[in-house]
């Protein structure tokens, strides 16, 4: 599995890391992704999901 975000699509971004020198190099933001069960159809099914998609979720399902 690709490290997307199967709610919201968010996938790693990349730009640069700048140390004190502000010498740049290159490196990547990937998206806190956490492994879920959910019920898809019907049946249950282990997706990546967001961290920020699960905690909207769960905030959804409280209401």
């Amino acid at each position: 599995m690709s490290r997307v975000c199967v709610v919201t699509g968010k996938r790693p971004v990349s730009g640069n890391k700048r140390s004190d020198s502000l010498r740049a190099t290159r490196r990547k933001w990937n998206p806190n992704l956490q492994k879920v069960k959910v019920i898809v159809d019907g049946k249950p099914k282990t997706v990546k999901m967001s961290a920020r998609a699960l905690k909207t979720l769960k905030a959804q399902e409280a209401r």
